[in-house]
């Protein structure tokens, strides 16, 4: 599959993204304890590749750690989750990580299809798969 661009949006509708996306890359589950409890299916890009197109001024960002480089970024009104972005060097510097489930119009076979990285962020042992993974 080549990259192609998706459209997506919060649950109310007043923020709306584009994502280039090539989902054969990989796309990425955590078990770290936001994304446990947002049961995060995510994809990550450049910042490039992601666009608000509707509804910049209805985001808030969410960092958990005062050291944090990364935010998490919703809707103020229905909550729901639609990337997270940050510059982590370590990953490559600067990116978007979109929530899979904000794209409106990504088929479920496509999904179901993509591969899946998992990520150990409960042990902050980022670049090894967590032992358990079943349940992400």
């Amino acid at each position: 599959m080549a990259t192609k661009t998706y459209h997506g949006s919060c649950h109310c509708k007043r923020v709306r993204l584009e994502a280039d996306l090539d989902l054969e890359k990989g796309t990425g589950k955590c078990n770290c304890s936001y994304c446990w409890k947002v049961r995060n299916w995510s994809m990550g890009v450049t910042p490039a590749h992601v666009r608000v197109t509707e509804g910049q001024s209805e985001i808030a960002d969410y960092g958990f750690r005062p050291e944090s480089k990364n935010f998490h970024s919703f809707c103020k009104h229905c909550g729901v989750r639609l990337f997270t972005h940050g510059d982590v060097p370590e990953i490559g510097g600067p990116y978007v990580s979109v929530m899979l489930s904000v794209l409106d119009d990504l088929p479920p076979s496509e999904l179901a299809a993509a591969p899946v990285r998992y990520m150990n962020g409960r042990d902050d042992d980022w670049f090894h798969e967590p032992q358990e993974r079943r349940h992400l």
